[in-house]
């Protein structure tokens, strides 16, 4: 039976693993401090107390611990020329990635619901996104990843693993680790393209048609009222489309291609975590406001003490 898998990683290149290590742990370094920075700004700045805010602090949180389930393993491996995984080290990871990433896509979806009744239903607005919605609707975030990741676990914990365990990644998921199970496994392939990948792409459709209509709506105002508006939606797509865009061709892409697996898990882990906050803070006046406030009266108590 087998009790470890190893990583096959992303390549076989020592200058190019050197070249991997350095752009990894830049980039998992920006994505602590830039989700981390959202996150301390969303709690301590009064004026982002709101319900858009609250969800992005969430959303921040989560794209933290997402990338933590696989790059710092990822960046260690860099270092040993045999990355090697323990058995239950690897069911762990199949969980947390679906866990956060279960989560991410119900927080998303909030958050296109939230652009949709502050744009279309203004007057609204206060009395649908109160506080024990927005808290109803964080715990069904963490409730939903939570029950996601459980039914993908049960398909591989009790797999027969007697023969090849080397996981061509560089992280365990489970469209890569059945294949190694030793049995038939076509079923299961169409059980996880049935469970994630449709989730996935029914998700996506019902986001994109949901910011079509609010772009129908946000047309129809003048200008000079839509502009903020429309700025801040134009983020919102941004971050679905590179949340999203990865996972169905993961999960739901039935002719999967190895190379661009790597490449579109790399983006998924790695990329977007960082990409998020980035998007979130250039793209916003209020963020970007109160993080100068933050950082003045981080001065201002320095110079004090």
């Amino acid at each position: 039976m087998v009790t470890e898998f190893i990583f096959l990683g992303l390549s076989n290149s020592q200058e190019f693993q050197i070249f991997l290590l350095v752009f990894f742990f830049i980039f998992y370094v920006g994505i602590v401090f830039g989700n981390l920075l959202i996150v301390i700004t969303v709690a301590s700045d009064s004026h982002l107390h709101s319900p858009m805010y609250f969800l992005l602090a969430n959303l921040s949180l989560i794209d933290l611990c997402l990338s933590s389930v696989t790059a710092p393993k990822m960046i260690a491996d860099f270092f040993s020329k045999r990355k090697v995984i323990s058995f239950k080290g690897c069911l762990a990871q199949i969980f947390l990635v679906h866990f956060f990433g279960g989560s991410e896509l119900v927080i998303l979806i909030a958050m296109a619901f939230d652009r949709y009744v502050a744009i279309c239903k203004p007057l609204r607005y206060s009395t649908v996104m109160c506080d024990h919605v927005c808290f109803g609707i964080v715990t069904a975030a963490w409730g939903t990843g939570f029950l996601h990741s459980v039914s993908q676990l049960a398909f591989a914990v009790n797999l027969p693993f007697c023969g090849p365990n080397e996981v061509d990644s560089f992280y365990c998921d489970l469209p890569r680790v059945i294949k190694l199970a030793c049995i038939d496994t076509y079923r299961l392939d169409v059980m996880v393209i049935a469970n994630s990948g449709v989730l996935t792409v029914c998700s996506f459709v019902f986001l994109i048609i949901s910011y079509a209509i609010i772009l129908v709506t946000i047309q129809q105002r003048p200008s000079d009222k839509s502009s903020k508006a429309l700025s801040t939606l134009t983020a919102h797509i941004t971050v679905v489309l590179l949340f999203f865009g990865p996972c169905i061709f993961i999960y739901a892409w039935p002719f999967p291609i190895k190379s661009l697996d790597k490449s579109l898990a790399v983006f998924y882990s790695v990329v977007t975590p960082l990409l998020n906050p980035i998007i979130y803070t250039l793209r916003n006046k209020d963020m970007k406001t109160a993080m100068r406030r933050l950082s003045k009266w981080n001065v201002n108590s320095s110079v004090k003490f």
